[in-house]
């Protein structure tokens, strides 16, 4: 593509008051408005003296403008421009959506989480964003470095990863049919180990969890974490929230000694990295095996925080010949990868389904290259913004679900990009507004299906 030459000159000008540059905030906002959002926050969120007031409006703006792509309290600014006012109410300034993030402490965050695990539930409950819950729920939990920059960014500090910056905690959940969604979230400080506070976390989750799924669901609840997450009070907190575990185990002697256990017949090969399917036999010729055996996770200390379950242990060719001195001949030919788990999927399905874990770091990723790029603020208000961050994630994630199931999968930027960064002119006669989009936008249907949903009274289509 190049610059059309056809006419002589060509000119800017930023003078049209009916223009918008993301029409499909009418639409997403519309389907926040319809799940009870800005009513459960004014309910829930209880901020003292003038800019905690209408806070319900105030979050539904930071919302929004975390829709467009906004990452900071200066990108608000695009809330302001065109007809935008008189699409919406409440397009607030940025030094005043700045000002009520700054009023937050720590017990209004909690807040913030409380009305936005409520609206999870409204939500759902409208859109297929836990479509199978009731049959296949799985809950992954990890956590993740945000680097931030400045002496003064409060609770920054070097975590795990080496990098300057600040923890934030998450859990999603995913089912057979839906793609992952946010559950919880936390911001903690940078340093935090990551297994801190986490049974409380889990607590949390798995009763939001359970708030979606049916009372009477006796389908898998799977709750999978890496060997951060391998501590007797994370496992024993999602046992008594009625989850199953899979949980990455630390190579310690209990596990050395467990794995050296499992008899060589017991290996059976699997699906792996340059494995090959052998039709006449009907199994896998793979260098990766999979073997699991009874196991007391906690062996060593007291009875009442032990859990007993199975070891799944896969193990792969040690081409790294190099050893540590010391270590058994077993350990010398092969590395191990355990996990402890209190599920009933057999070996090789266990095995398989621990090792999708890793699409919790798609979500990292994604947080990251969106309203999470930046942590604005001063501690709590960056802890209110990385709960409203979630919100816009969860929002984002049921547009595209309630557009077509292809978009119901794709990440933030590519929504963003498809449905609610389109332009559009905003035409008025009497009390009827008309949007009129772009002619021949590839993502017309997808964006119309999206309108219909979340925009027509009930019985009513939108037009």
């Amino acid at each position: 593509m190049q610059l059309s030459h056809t006419h002589r000159s060509l000119s800017a000008s930023f003078d049209d008051p009916n223009l918008v540059s993301s029409a499909g905030l009418v639409p997403v906002m519309a389907l926040a408005a319809k799940t009870g959002l800005s009513t459960l926050v004014d309910e829930w969120v209880k901020l003292p003296g003038y800019f905690g007031a209408n806070a319900g409006i105030k979050v539904m703006a930071l919302v929004a403008g975390m829709l467009t792509g906004g990452d900071s309290i200066d990108d608000m600014a695009v809330l302001r421009h065109g007809a935008l006012r008189k699409l919406f109410t409440g397009t607030y300034a940025p030094s005043t959506l700045g000002s009520f993030l700054r009023a937050f402490l720590f017990g209004h965050v909690r807040q913030l989480d409380a009305a936005a695990s409520r609206w999870l539930g409204n939500l759902a409950a409208v859109t297929p964003i836990v479509a199978g819950i009731d049959e296949y729920a799985l809950v992954d939990i990890d956590d993740t470095i945000k680097e931030v920059h400045g002496h003064q960014k409060q609770g920054a500090g070097f975590g795990y990863s080496g990098v300057r910056g600040l923890n934030a905690l998450f859990a999603i959940i995913s089912t057979g049919l839906s793609a992952p969604i946010i559950v919880a979230c936390r911001l903690r400080k940078g340093p935090t180990n990551s297994a801190r506070g986490a049974a409380k976390f889990v607590s949390d989750t798995l009763a939001t969890v359970k708030r979606l799924r049916n009372p009477t669901a006796t389908g898998l609840l799977l709750l999978r974490a890496d060997s951060a997450y391998y501590v007797s009070a994370v496992i024993m907190a999602a046992i008594r929230a009625g989850a199953m575990v899979s949980i990455t185990a630390r190579l310690n002697s209990l596990v050395k000694a467990a794995i050296s256990a499992i008899p060589d017949t017991a290996w059976i090969p699997i699906k792996y990295t340059n494995a090959i399917f052998d039709d006449t036999t009907g199994q896998w010729i793979s260098d990766a095996e999979v073997a699991e055996i009874a196991f007391t996770a906690f062996g060593s200390k007291k009875k009442s925080e032990q859990v007993t379950g199975r070891l799944v242990v896969r193990r792969i060719p040690e081409l790294n010949k190099t050893v540590a001195a010391g270590q058994g001949t077993l350990f010398d030919l092969f590395r191990f990868h355990a996990f402890f788990t209190t599920s009933t999927l057999n070996t090789v399905d266990a095995d398989k389904t621990h090792r999708q874990h890793a699409v919790i770091e798609n979500l990292n990723a994604d947080m990251k290259a969106s309203a999470l790029a930046h942590l604005p603020s001063v501690f709590t208000a960056n802890a209110a913004w990385l709960v409203l961050a979630c919100i816009a994630f969860n929002l984002t994630r049921a547009a595209g679900t309630l557009a077509s199931p292809t978009l119901g999968k794709a990440v933030t930027a590519t929504v963003r990009r498809k449905l609610i960064n389109v332009a559009a002119r905003v035409s008025t006669s009497a009390r009827r507004i008309t949007l009129h989009l772009p002619e021949h936008w590839p993502w017309e249907a997808g964006w119309t299906t999206l309108f219909t949903s979340a925009c027509s009274p009930p019985g009513r289509a939108a037009t």
